[in-house]
């Protein structure tokens, strides 16, 4: 069925350096924008080198990122960087509605904080002593031509969609892998307890071979199936989480939250020990403050031996080489 539109329909979606928006960049962009009374869409996708304005240097592509999209960072070395395409991207953005698969969580906030970046960019360049005339004014047509409004059109979340018109709860479930028949006292515990041991038996029977679609099989042992949560939390309430190393000291378990999300514990302790305090007296669940109050006794219990090579390296890092 061909869209109904009064305007034009602008899909989008988004490759970065990370999910960590503050800390990400754009490596890919690509527009499909169907228009009222036309059947064949335009289309128009970039390769850009993921550009830190402050550093004034290229954004390095997560791994995780690169796994994901297949781009390492000498594949947008060469590439235009978000700065030099903004004035066309917002070309293509502008008298547009908007659609695309979870793009409300992530794709569009990540658009507006790389347009973002260029207007503080140009802004900075404008109001600097030492800029040139020509630069300044080269600055002022930027900033123009990159003015546009996100917040005002409408957002179509394809993902959305699909999660209110076909459900991924117990209920579903149990339709989908159990012959589909419903089961009794939904949502009384017992049930559902039960239902969830059917639902795993028969998932096991549906994906112990590789289909055309889907090459993964789920192994019939406990640490395998395990595998599927993802990201190890420390915390029941993931503030805390295990980076990808395996080990489990404080070196190696990330702030997922904040203004310290990615950092190790380790080094915001070291730096600032005050962050542990505020933990300790905010509105956290209890197994968070635990989980805090038992990195930082072993921090300190680390700390009465002598000075490590990280500790040193994390006050070298917070005096800059001055002791004032």
């Amino acid at each position: 069925m061909e869209l109904q539109l009064q305007k034009p329909l602008l899909f989008f979606d988004i490759e970065s350096t990370g999910l960590n928006i503050p800390a990400a960049s754009i490596v890919e962009l690509s527009f499909v924008k169907v228009f009222p009374g036309k059947s064949e869409p335009e289309v128009k996708t970039w390769r850009i080198r993921p550009w830190d304005y402050e550093a004034g240097k290229q954004r390095h592509i997560e791994e995780e990122a690169s796994k994901v999209n297949g781009l390492k960072d000498e594949m947008v070395s060469d590439c235009p960087r978000f700065l030099e395409l903004a004035p066309e991207i917002c070309s293509w953005l502008r008298d547009s509605d908007f659609a695309g698969f979870n793009s409300t969580k992530f794709d569009l906030p990540m658009l507006a904080e790389e347009l973002e970046r260029v207007k503080k960019y140009c802004r900075e360049r404008i109001a600097a002593f030492n800029v040139p005339e020509a630069s300044k004014q080269k600055a002022r047509e930027m900033l123009a031509s990159v003015e546009v409004d996100l917040h005002s059109p409408v957002m179509v979340d394809v993902q959305n969609i699909y999660h209110a018109m076909e459900p991924r709860n117990l209920r579903a479930a149990y339709r989908f892998y159990c012959g589909g028949r419903d089961f009794e006292n939904a949502h009384s515990a017992e049930a559902d307890t039960l239902a969830t041991y059917e639902v795993l038996k028969a998932q096991l029977d549906m994906y112990k071979d590789p289909a055309p679609y889907r090459e993964q099989v789920l192994k019939n042992d406990v640490a395998s199936l395990s595998s599927f949560v993802g990201k190890k939390y420390v915390d029941f309430s993931g503030h805390l989480i295990y980076d990808d190393s395996g080990k489990k000291d404080p070196a190696h378990i990330l702030i997922n939250f904040g203004k310290h999300k990615g950092r190790s514990v380790r080094d915001v302790y070291l730096t600032e020990p005050s962050y542990f305090a505020w933990v300790d007296q905010g509105t956290f669940a209890l197994d968070t403050k635990a989980q805090f109050a038992r990195i930082k006794k072993e921090i300190d219990e680390e700390r009465k031996g002598p000075a490590s090579r990280d500790q040193l390296n994390a006050l070298k890092d917070k005096f800059n080489g001055s002791l004032f």
